[in-house]
């Protein structure tokens, strides 16, 4: 397939998607924008399938329903790399992520391809081709799209086919294909997608160092945050950034005067959004102590479950590299301490159940 088409016409894209119907899988994946937007700006969907590339433009197109009806076909495995930020694309289009799906870089994961690998690496591992990322900071919402800017978002969806079919094949030949499911469908969870403000503080780099009233306030004011980026669609660090929503959560001034002597605090925000702030402020002040936001606890370990982590992460280890994965990949100390007071642990589900979940049981039975 050195050819591919650029589909920009509702009648190609009606006959495209006529010729894929039926298809037991499609590969897809995105350009999109928005580091000046708070919800990501689709410019570009590819598609391909055993036999043709499309690339299908949806700043020309007077509606993506045939595709879009092609890709929410449960009967249609959709093949991905690194799929979340493709299947928020469709989750705000649809209010629902496509599935299934299969995403090539959770398979090479849990078959030791690689932590969080690259679709050009694992493209380079699995296939011996070097892919030319010579256009990944491309601004995909200008017209028209260069020759050589389509030819790369092609080549982002071409060789998804045989990764899906090597990686597919190497997760039967182990008997983790059924396994990963569980992974993958957790992919379209609508929690990851839709937009809830009261859990947007856990998002604000270091909020782990405030004491308990100062995460009920940082909470309020994250929510806030939120709140006015989704609104106005616009970043959330344009709003306000999180070094100063922390210095706020710390300090948390009671009226404009101390408001003022916030670090970082922009002019133009304190005069627009000051009341708004410390109505917030004081919200989360007021919050009794049980609702304030709490450190996630460590579970209560018997002196013989304690005694144990260390020989179950060390059996994960090994178990880990016979696979080529890192064991970290696997779980951490967290993980098997949950696991080990009867709690829900990573270790419960998807291939990492199936690779040591086993073997867990037999050493503590």
């Amino acid at each position: 397939m050195n050819d591919f088409l650029y589909i920009v016409d509702q009648a190609a894209l009606t006959d495209c998607c006529s010729r894929l119907r039926g298809a037991s899988w499609l590969a897809l994946d995105t350009e999109f924008i928005r580091e000046r937007t708070y919800y990501p700006q689709l410019c570009l969907i590819q598609i391909a399938s055993a036999d043709e590339v499309a690339c299908i433009d949806p700043l020309a197109l007077p509606s993506l329903d045939p595709l879009l009806d092609l890709l929410y076909d449960p009967g249609i495995t959709k093949v991905l790399h690194a799929a979340q930020q493709d299947l928020e694309l469709f989750f705000h289009l649809r209010g629902a992520a496509p599935g299934p799906v299969f995403d090539t870089q959770l398979a090479a994961l849990a078959l030791g391809q690689g932590n969080q690998i690259g679709y050009a690496a694992l493209v380079r591992q699995l296939l011996g081709v070097e892919l030319d990322k010579a256009h990944t900071r491309a601004d995909w919402r200008r017209r028209p799209l260069a020759p050589e800017w389509l030819a790369y978002a092609a080549a982002d969806v071409r060789h998804l086919p045989e990764l899906y079919r090597r990686q597919r094949a190497a997760l039967i030949e182990r008997g983790w294909l059924e396994a990963l499911v569980e992974d993958f469908a957790a992919l379209g969870h609508p929690d990851r997608y839709r937009l809830q403000p009261r859990d947007a503080w856990r998002r604000v780099r270091e909020h782990n160092r405030l004491g308990g009233v100062q995460r009920a306030v940082l909470r309020a004011l994250a929510a806030w945050r939120e709140e006015q980026a989704s609104t106005h669609d616009r970043p959330r660090r344009w709003i306000l950034d999180d070094l100063v929503l922390l210095e706020l959560a710390r300090r948390m001034p009671e009226d404009a005067e101390q408001l003022q002597r916030i670090r970082g605090l922009p002019p133009a925000t304190l005069q627009r959004h000051g009341n708004a702030l410390l109505e917030r402020i004081a919200a989360g002040r007021a919050e009794p102590p049980e609702q304030w936001p709490a450190r996630p606890a460590r579970p209560h370990l018997s002196p013989e479950q304690t005694g144990r982590v260390d020989e179950l992460l060390e059996l994960i280890a090994a178990r880990a590299n016979q696979y080529g994965i890192s064991p970290q990949a696997v779980a951490d100390r967290r993980d098997v301490e949950h696991w080990l007071a009867g709690q829900d642990s990573p270790l419960h589900h998807g291939w990492r159940a199936a690779l040591i979940g086993q073997a867990l049981r037999e050493r503590i039975a």
